[in-house]
């Protein structure tokens, strides 16, 4: 028996399942679906979100499938603005536009990779739990139901989690009282690769009306949205998401939107599919009930604003699974749990608030600029949240504190290797990473002073934690069981400050514990604290 069943197959749900096999344990995953929806629901990626894929190692296969959004073209009242160029953030990725369907194609594929596979037509009805584990009832059409027994159960099901339903947690908010038709067309028209339009028309009161298209893999192709036309929209349908009951949009009808709004008058062709979508602004009570947790739409729902609501759900995912994992294990205690719950929710909060705001004054930004950083999910941190230890005090103005995410940095160098090295090659995998940055050339006593401390954590070196030295020089020196890097062109003092500093990097690739040195009694309280069998 699986000791975590996880409910819902989307990119949340694979994310969770895939990350759970990478470290370790091997999940059962179910459907109520009978094969995956061929909506483009979700289509932007952020560099985030990228970086989380690289080190799930599908970071390739995934931009190989998909293109970069370099830009946007703004028509607002008939006239055409110059277009906005993606600006280079300085971040390992840029955003990359990729069809859902392809990103579910992809984390399908790599969970196969682990003998795992999607069992489909299967829909969880009944749950119970108690301190040893959770029943659950799973059902299938025309077969008899099946009572199983996970520990765990992550409910990935969507903004009508069934898992959520069924533990009785609340799902506070409101729905926008605005239908939007969305399509997968064909467009002639003369706009570069990769560049998304928008054409609104400003209306006092109320949401503008727009045509809003971003562009796919395949040259030409868009999934565009826009308000939905009247006589598609009766009074009933759920209160988010795709409205499978209601009648499809019509070529004509999204045609003419476009007649309306683009000066052009460009025209679309080749529909493929279409749906009317309604919109809510939700966020769970909680996100975690005894041996149960919710994750993506089934814990935040919220305008599709800047494109941040799968990327959310799959950001849930990755920092739930190592957890579970080693609490699984044997390796961490229960309470770790806790932090899933106590970092991510907030995060959740949060987004709903940047995109609500957003939507309402869309069309309306006078030029104010967006919160970049914000939106390519790489500002999000845990500062101060019951997991995290800082015992070197706030950043003095570069480099991260604990519980923000590790940058990247780039031409590290290590002996024997004739090409440079990335920090993020280095932090891969599913240990903690403990980075010790020295202020200059390694020197013998401090090599040694580190060889005797890694003899007393034999045993978490042994399954859960790796050792990196970071120095301007490390020429005549070995750590046996250590990494050594140079800083030769001091990349990583620029990135992360020029002090001596320790950094415990955890396995979702932010700080669980930031100080001066390894040697400060705080990193041994926090390794205990997480690894206590150690």
């Amino acid at each position: 028996m699986a000791e975590v069943l996880v409910v819902g197959a989307g990119p949340v749900g694979l994310t969770l399942a895939c990350e759970l096999a990478r470290h370790g344990v091997r999940p059962r995953i179910i459907d109520h679906a009978p094969q995956p929806s061929a909506y483009c629901r979700a289509i932007g990626v952020t560099p985030r979100t990228l970086e989380v894929w690289d080190d799930m190692g599908i970071g390739r296969e995934m931009i190989d499938a998909g293109l970069w959004l370099t830009g946007l073209r703004s028509i607002i009242n008939g006239q055409r603005m110059d277009d906005a160029t993606q600006p280079d953030m300085g971040l390992p990725y840029a955003s990359l536009g990729l069809p859902q369907y392809e990103t579910e194609r992809i984390l399908t594929r790599h969970l196969t990779r682990f003998g795992i596979v999607i069992e489909r037509g299967a829909a969880l009805t009944a749950l119970s739990q108690d301190t040893e584990g959770v029943s659950a009832r799973v059902e299938r059409a025309g077969e008899p139901a099946e009572d199983v027994r996970p520990r765990y159960v992550v409910g990935c099901d969507g903004a009508h989690s069934a898992v959520r339903r069924l533990l009785g947690i609340s799902f506070e908010g409101a729905a926008y009282p605005w239908p939007f038709m969305l399509g997968d067309v064909r467009i002639n028209w003369d706009v570069s690769y990769g560049m998304s339009v928008r054409a609104l028309r400003l209306v006092e009161g109320g949401p503008p009306d727009m045509f809003i298209a971003i562009p796919q893999p395949e040259p030409g192709r868009y999934r565009v949205s826009m308000l939905a036309a009247p006589h598609l929209v009766p009074a009933s349908g759920t209160d988010h998401g795709i409205q499978a009951e209601l009648t499809r949009p019509s070529l004509a009808d999204l045609q003419a939107v476009a007649d309306e709004l683009l000066p052009d008058h460009a025209p679309l062709s080749d529909l493929r599919w279409s749906s009317v979508y309604r919109i809510a602004m939700r966020l769970a009570a909680a996100y975690r009930q005894g041996r149960c947790f919710i994750a993506g739409d089934a814990a935040h729902i919220h305008p599709p604003t800047g494109g941040q609501g799968m990327n959310t759900g799959i950001q849930d995912a990755y920092n739930l699974a190592w957890k579970l994992a080693l609490v699984l294990k044997g390796a961490s205690p229960g309470e770790l749990l806790d932090s899933y719950e106590g970092e991510r929710r907030s995060v959740g909060a949060d987004v709903i608030a940047r995109t609500r705001k957003a939507s309402e004054g869309y069309g309306r930004e006078q030029g104010g600029a967006p919160d970049r950083a914000a939106d390519a999910q790489v500002s999000i941190s845990y500062r101060r949240t019951d997991w995290v230890k800082d015992e070197a005090g706030e950043p003095d103005g570069v480099g991260p504190a604990a519980g923000d995410r590790a940058p990247d940095v780039i031409g590290l160098v290590r002996q024997g290797l004739g090409f440079p090295v990335r920090l993020f090659d280095v932090l891969r995998g599913t240990e903690h990473v403990l980075v010790v940055h020295l202020n200059g050339a390694c020197e013998g006593a401090t090599v040694q002073d580190l060889f005797d401390w890694m003899q007393h954590q034999a045993y978490l070196l042994r399954a859960h934690l790796r050792v990196v030295v970071i120095a301007r020089d490390v020429a005549g020196h070995a750590l046996l069981g250590a990494e050594l890097l140079e800083d030769r062109g001091r990349a990583f003092a620029a990135a992360y400050g020029d002090r001596a500093m320790s950094y415990l990097v955890r396995p979702d690739g932010h700080l669980g514990w930031r100080g001066r040195s390894w040697r400060d009694a705080g990193l041994q309280e926090h390794l205990r604290r997480v690894f206590p069998a150690a």
